[in-house]
């Protein structure tokens, strides 16, 4: 399960240089890792083929939000440099079908996954009315938006361990949700607003677990990382265990 447990989680490299990015991936063999704007602004399209290289799967953490050409360009790019899961901004069917034209470059079956950012875990439903103009809860715009990325074909939706359980009952059990935000009991929350526990998130059905500073910033890194891999696994536990009762 421990196996299984590792291959869920994502470790966030959001460092603003190369070289200490490079170093985590080769203390942590065999993880996922997520590349987003700091890291690919310093390093480009090199570190996600060096990180590719050393054996890491590389979620880029694009958000790509711009005309559907654009969005096609930058996708197709992801899918020539390895990477196995990039995502787009919410937007229209436009923009997501022209993301998923883009990574079939390199062919339907090697394609990365494209999911689509429902809203962003540093917003509250204050934020969203007040500030983005949205009447509507969060997790009701959430949903809504998750509904429509699987509408116009996308593989999943990045959103809020908080929102998860509602998108899985929604869109069903083969609809990537990859949850940022994750962070154990006793952790700070640093900037999320919207952050669980692994337990809470593989309880609610989360796909992938995206964990940055909790692992990148600890005092041991690979400590932290296996420490985390430990509560996803035993979740992973209980919910077989909870199915097997079931069928009883």
């Amino acid at each position: 399960m421990e196996a299984k447990a590792k291959k869920l989680l994502l470790v966030a490299l959001d460092f603003p240089a190369v070289e200490p990015a490079l170093a985590m991936v080769d203390k942590l063999p065999g993880f996922g890792f997520k590349v987003g704007k700091e890291l690919y602004e310093v390093g480009g399209p090199e570190v996600v083929r060096e990180i590719v290289a050393r054996g890491g799967q590389v979620f880029r953490d694009g958000k790509w939000h711009d005309i559907p050409n654009t969005v096609k360009g930058a996708a197709a790019a992801a899918a020539r440099n390895g990477c196995s899961m990039c995502n787009i901004h919410f937007s229209d069917r436009a923009m997501t079908e022209a993301a998923l034209e883009g990574v079939s470059v390199v062919g339907e079956s090697e394609r990365p996954k494209v999911l689509v950012v429902t809203v962003l875990t540093s917003i509250s439903d204050a934020i969203l009315r007040d500030e983005v103009g949205i009447d509507r809860t969060v997790q009701e715009e959430v949903l809504r938006r998750a509904k429509l990325a699987q509408e116009w074909g996308a593989d999943g939706v990045v959103a809020s361990p908080l929102e998860t359980a509602l998108i899985r009952e929604a869109c069903g059990p083969n609809f990537l949700i990859v949850t940022p935000g994750i962070r154990q009991a006793d952790g700070k929350m640093d900037d999320q607003k919207r952050a669980a526990t692994p337990t809470a998130a593989i309880e609610n059905g989360a796909s992938r677990l995206v964990i940055g500073r909790p692992i990148t910033a600890a005092p041991d890194p690979v400590a932290a990382a296996e420490a985390f891999v430990s509560e996803i696994a035993q979740a992973l536990r209980r919910e077989v265990s909870a199915h097997m009762c079931g069928n009883d």
